[in-house]
């Protein structure tokens, strides 16, 4: 028996385990401390009324032999697929629901997404990203090309023709610069991608935070992309399901490589190693269109957006320049000082009892940076950027 030895090429510890650990130490130590998080990107507002509402009537379902769900659909109950349909012909796209695939979030996707492609593949990550996608690649042993992405290009990278990639990720708005590709700069990778016989994989799971039509909240706005993208969005940012679990993935009939449909070949994997989103969660995301759910969550991500208003705000007065915040939950900074990324961390967790990441933790370039999160609650977030701004104008 003989184990996978591309584990051994990953980090020991996930980025985010590695804050926690740090954070519990300290809280440890320091026991009359009172730490205010900024970093994991986790919600903090709850469901919206619409959602619990449905979810109850989903619960009280299963209570009666006429309304009892067993065994569902592996990819999605219908009456939540056409209401992405709907969703999605909102944004000018036209979507049959055979193309859209309902699943646990995003991240799953993301990883469960690899096991289409061949191993010797080469795959194109910007460089700060996810983790998910430079840890999953490896895993499967896959080489992979790293694209700079760094203040000169406002960490938004475009194509270089002489770099030969099959699988590209994208993510916009970023994960974790918060930055977002405009449509002419999507066309660019659209473009590369057709010409290269490439596959985009695109995470759009913070488009909800888009304003604007000038931006797009999809790939399949760009003319081509339904041959060349397979979109990953989730409830999670839009809905505040990070603790329910529900997200969807867009695999279009036009995807065919190699004469084999990517569209029937992610349903053969579904079918097989995944059992399906339980009936009561995809009620609860199918009320997230209803007229008076867009209404309650559109306010939660109002709310959000104006936390990352008042974190940029502060960050403006202290002279420290960053990128997202507007069209985006996060905002990435650079370290005052020239500190290190992991310097920072520590500077704010001992000198304001503040949490947030380090840039470090998302590759090369993110080193110097860090990540601060507009989903946590007003009271916090006034707070803690007045610890920031005290501490950084005390000691700094």
């Amino acid at each position: 028996m003989k184990i996978n030895n591309n584990f051994n090429n990953i980090q020991e510890s996930y980025l985010f385990s590695m804050i926690a650990k740090k954070t519990n130490e300290y809280k440890k130590a320091n026991p009359d401390k009172e730490v205010i998080r900024l970093g994991i990107g986790d919600v903090t507002k709850p469901l919206c009324k619409e959602v619990i509402k449905s979810l109850h009537d989903a619960v009280d379902d299963m209570s009666t032999a006429e309304g009892f769900h067993g065994y569902g659909p592996e990819q999605g109950y219908e009456f939540l697929k056409e209401e992405l349909v709907k969703y999605y012909a909102g944004k000018g796209v036209c979507l049959s629901s055979d193309e859209i695939f309902i699943s646990d979030g995003a991240k799953s996707d993301l990883g469960n997404i690899l096991d289409l492609f061949d191993k010797d593949n080469t795959v194109l990550i910007p460089d700060p990203v996810y983790p998910v996608y430079v840890d999953t690649n490896t895993m499967a042993g896959r080489n992979i090309v790293f694209l700079n992405a760094d203040g000169n290009n406002g960490f938004l990278p475009l194509p270089d023709e002489s770099v030969k990639a099959d699988i590209i990720y994208l993510c916009s708005p970023n994960n974790p610069t918060g930055a977002v590709y405009n449509f002419e700069q999507l066309k660019e990778w659209v473009d590369y991608a057709i010409k290269q016989d490439a596959i985009i994989l695109f995470d759009a799971a913070y488009e909800c935070f888009i304003s604007g039509d000038d931006l797009p909240t999809s790939i399949y706005q760009i003319e081509g992309a339904k041959k060349c993208a397979i979109e990953f969005c989730s409830f999670s940012k839009t809905a505040g399901f990070t603790g329910t679990r529900c997200g969807y993935t867009v695999v279009p009939f036009d995807l065919v490589r190699e004469d084999t449909s990517i569209n029937k070949m992610w349903l053969r994997r579904q079918t097989t190693k995944f059992n399906g989103v339980p009936y009561i969660v995809q009620k609860g995301a199918a009320a997230v269109f209803t007229a008076e759910g867009q209404k309650e969550i559109k306010e939660a991500i109002a709310y959000y957006k104006e936390n990352a208003l008042i974190i940029a705000s502060a960050l403006d007065k202290l002279g420290i320049s960053y990128t997202g915040g507007k069209n985006s939950p996060y905002i990435w900074l650079k370290c005052p000082n020239n500190m290190s990324s992991w310097e920072f961390f520590d500077f704010l967790l001992e000198k304001a009892n503040v949490v947030g990441t380090p840039g470090a933790g998302f590759g090369k370039n993110g080193e110097g940076y860090f990540r601060l999160t507009a989903f946590g609650n007003r009271e916090n977030t006034v707070k803690a950027m007045e610890r920031i701004k005290e501490a950084i104008e005390k000691y700094l």
